[in-house]
């Protein structure tokens, strides 16, 4: 299938534009996911797992996932969240931190979630928004845990209210 555009019509389509580009052009918009990454957390285990970003993550993958969570009555729940990095002259930490909950039912290869939700999740998170209402003890002890173990760095430049929400 060819792609040629008539004669003065410019194309539409999704811009790829590296970080360091000066394109100014048509549809010259774009979103830098360069420092964000998604964890999942599945019990009391927190891995990086940059297969979410596409949701093909290990535990997504064959999985047909239903907005009704009724569609999946033995399901279990599980975690994306998404973390993303920042800097200042000093050092880079963590600076935004979002959560959201899907359910996965591996046996019948049926999940649950709302993509519209994770989407603005990653939006906030993004935005430098801290937000992991619904994590458990257990699911916030595994993310700190993995958040220090991946760059204390990181952790120790990353601020307080950050920490707070993992501690509590």
């Amino acid at each position: 299938m060819d792609n040629i555009q008539p004669e003065g019509k410019k194309q539409i389509a999704l811009n790829i534009v590296n970080a360091k580009s000066k394109h100014k052009g048509f549809g010259a918009g774009s979103i830098d996911l360069n420092n964000v990454s998604p964890v999942i957390i599945d019990g009391d285990v927190a891995v990086i797992d940059i297969g979410a970003m596409h949701a093909k993550s290990k535990v997504e993958k064959g999985i047909k996932f239903s907005m009704n969570r009724e569609d999946v009555p033995n399901g279990r729940q599980v975690w994306v969240v998404w973390v993303a990095v920042d800097r200042t002259l000093e050092a880079q930490f963590y600076g935004g931190i979002t959560a959201c909950e899907m359910w996965i039912d591996t046996e019948a290869r049926r999940g649950w979630k709302i993509l519209a939700e994770h989407v603005n999740k990653l939006d906030a998170a993004l935005k430098r928004k801290i937000d992991v209402a619904g994590l458990g003890a257990i699911e916030k002890s595994a993310l700190k845990s993995l958040l220090i173990s991946h760059n204390e760095a990181w952790w120790n430049a990353s601020s307080d209210e950050l920490k707070a929400a993992l501690t509590e």
